[in-house]
């Protein structure tokens, strides 16, 4: 989630504005002196007055690394952001959204509240609370690393009456409305990083709760890139487990067409080529749009590219139609790394087998300075791509002397 800044005048005590400068020294006295307005039982007005001062501090690198120091101010912080109205909980929690947008300040906050986790899990998973977004984006961030990852799945796992954690967060992700003062877009990059963790991947892919499957629609979800973007990232993080691919491409998940439609064009395509592709990709509308953002795009050519780690992956990948996909797209593709990541799919799936026990590409050993060769190999290349595009966009000179039409 992007930096929230907003403007905070000077407070009631004295304390100068945050546009003021001061030396170290002082800034660190003064935000010392925000502790008791922040506190529970302050008078309301101070308190929001408090919070939006702190709000603003969070606004610059220098501000962030300051507040990281102050232990109770970031203890008082997120009481307050979990706090119930009138409590301006939103200034807080933005606030916490600010400072967990840097991993090096993950440590300092898990110290000041080790709860932090299960207490923000609980606002952004109740339906009623007004700034669950707000939370939501701050356990994204947070979980973007690997112990406040761990402390969030540690949190989720805490046994609930008739529901576990990630299935209600699956559910709150999946249902339109489930908090109408709130879209929750950011539970689907907390998802996508939780789904990193063998734990969370065994939950989404056990074939009898119907997980994964609530998650396919939401590749194609139009009102938001984020919510979008982590539900794909979470499905590419899924497809590293080839023992689950025959079940995710056969027909209880049917995957494929949900990861090649959003990189679909309105191309029109022979009836033979038609015939081919799965039902729901055949006969696309003229105005058909591909994904506009290309780290998705990107992110989907790569689940796809996982799902063919296996022969049988393979098979049946190149049975319903992918080549043509695929190969439309890199005839359009904008973006270098994107074609690249493109044009290595389209060579496994054009390309000759891979020689007997080796068929399984997730398990073949590369030795290491086969590896080295091959990322520098990789970067070459993309350079290249990237050079080739510029090429393709500069103007064309203009002859000396030449009148501007």
């Amino acid at each position: 989630m992007g930096e929230a800044r907003t403007g905070a005048g000077a407070l009631a005590s004295g304390l100068a504005s945050a546009g003021s400068p001061m030396p170290e020294a002082g800034l660190e006295a003064e935000v010392a002196k925000l502790l008791p307005f922040l506190a529970p039982g302050a008078r309301a007005d101070l308190q929001a007055e408090a919070a939006r001062h702190v709000l603003e501090l969070t606004g610059s690198g220098s501000g962030r690394t300051l507040l990281a120091g102050q232990a109770a101010l970031l203890r008082a912080l997120v009481e307050l952001a979990a706090a119930p109205a009138p409590a301006p909980a939103r200034d807080a929690a933005r606030a916490l959204v600010n400072l967990a947008a840097e991993p090096g300040l993950h440590e300092p906050l898990l110290q000041a509240e080790p709860e932090l986790p299960a207490r923000l899990l609980g606002r952004a998973l109740d339906p009623q609370w007004p700034w669950a977004e707000e939370a939501a984006a701050v356990l994204a961030n947070l979980s973007r690393e690997p112990a406040p990852c761990a402390a969030l799945m540690a949190a989720l796992e805490v046994a609930e009456p008739g529901e576990s954690g990630l299935g209600r967060l699956v559910r709150a992700l999946c249902t339109p409305g489930y908090n109408a003062r709130a879209p929750l877009h950011y539970l689907g990059p907390m998802l996508s990083n939780l789904s990193q963790r063998p734990a969370a991947r065994a939950f989404l892919l056990d074939p009898d709760r119907c997980v994964v499957q609530r998650l396919l629609p939401l590749t194609q979800f139009p009102d938001s890139s984020v919510r979008r973007g982590g539900v794909v990232g979470t499905l590419r993080n899924c497809c590293f487990e080839h023992r689950h691919h025959e079940w995710l491409l056969g027909p209880e998940v049917d995957i494929l067409p949900f990861l090649l439609l959003p990189l679909a064009g309105p191309e029109d395509f022979s009836e033979e080529e038609m015939e081919r592709l799965p039902v729901d990709l055949q006969y696309l509308p003229p105005d058909k749009q591909r994904e506009p953002d290309a780290d998705i795009r990107k992110m989907l050519i790569e689940a796809i590219m996982l799902l063919t780690a296996t022969a049988p992956g393979r098979q049946q990948v190149r049975n319903q139609g992918a080549y043509l996909i695929l190969r439309e797209l890199h005839s359009w593709e904008p973006e270098p790394d994107v074609r690249v990541a493109c044009e290595k799919l389209i060579q496994v799936l054009i390309g000759d087998e891979p020689e007997q026990g080796m068929e399984n590409l997730l398990e073949v050993q590369v030795p290491e300075d086969v590896e080295q060769q091959l990322r520098r190999l990789d970067h070459q290349e993309q350079e290249q791509h990237t050079r080739e595009r510029s090429e393709e966009l500069a103007p064309e000179p203009r002859a000396g002397g030449a009148t501007p039409t």
